[in-house]
């Protein structure tokens, strides 16, 4: 190799670990970002289904949405952190230099659940 490629392959080398130390901070605050959304519905799924108003009629659609409400809350929850997790692994595997994808099935096979 002559200096010439070196010096573009030192730079191009670079440019990736730049690429990859954005797109590490970009997701750590995507984490923190889903901390804080996991914070509201949680707070969600806590507040009363039934309030002591003597005024306020409950009708059984509105206590079937209010509970499908929490439901809901509860399991976008869980949702948010278990991927929160599956990303802090990829990021601490990447740290470590482990390759996570190292199997016999294509990029289709592996994603698709």
């Amino acid at each position: 190799m002559n200096g010439t490629n070196t010096m573009v392959l030192q730079y191009l080398l670079e440019s990736l670990k730049e690429l990859k130390m954005k797109s590490k901070e970009i997701k750590l605050k995507i984490i923190e970002a889903g901390h804080r959304a996991v914070e509201q519905l949680i707070k969600v799924a806590k507040e009363a289904i039934i309030k002591h108003d003597p005024e306020d009629d409950l009708s059984a659609d509105r206590l079937k949405n209010a509970a499908a409400t929490k439901k809901l809350a509860i399991f976008d929850a869980f949702e948010i952190l278990n991927r929160i997790e599956s990303e802090k692994e990829a990021i601490e595997s990447l740290e470590r230099g482990v390759n996570k994808t190292d199997t016999k099935q294509g990029f289709a096979e592996r994603r698709s659940k």
